[in-house]
């Protein structure tokens, strides 16, 4: 079995930072794309930030400038460095690994459980 676990939630002020992590543990041979999503009331899943096994690294608009995604392979996490945060990104944020379980394996997508971020004015 393969879980992915988020940490770093909670409420801050506008402009405060704050550092989420998420960890994949389990039987995992090799992760390839991973990134962050986030999903706010009434409003659909959306795209924040990925970052690809050589670490290209893409961001969403509304983001860029204020965080920022990184990985360490050799531990299976993949951070999100979120500063100068806004109300508009409270939202619960959703991790994302795309992995495999062994050399000959399919690449499947795996979901944290999501942790909470609030921003208040």
């Amino acid at each position: 079995q393969v879980q992915l676990v988020e940490s770093g939630g909670g409420l801050v002020q506008a402009g405060g930072s704050l550092r989420l992590s998420c960890v994949a543990s389990g039987s995992i041979f090799s992760i390839n794309a991973m990134g962050w999503y986030r999903q706010a009331p009434g409003k659909q899943r959306e795209l924040v930030a990925t970052i690809t096994s050589g670490d290209s690294t893409n961001y969403t608009d509304s983001v860029k400038g204020r965080f920022t995604i990184s990985r360490d392979n050799a531990k299976n996490t993949v951070y999100l460095q979120m500063n100068s945060l806004k109300p508009e990104d409270t939202a619960v944020y959703y991790c994302h690994q795309k992995l495999r379980r062994s050399l000959w394996g399919n690449y499947y997508d795996y979901w944290g459980q999501g942790t909470q971020v609030t921003v208040s004015s």
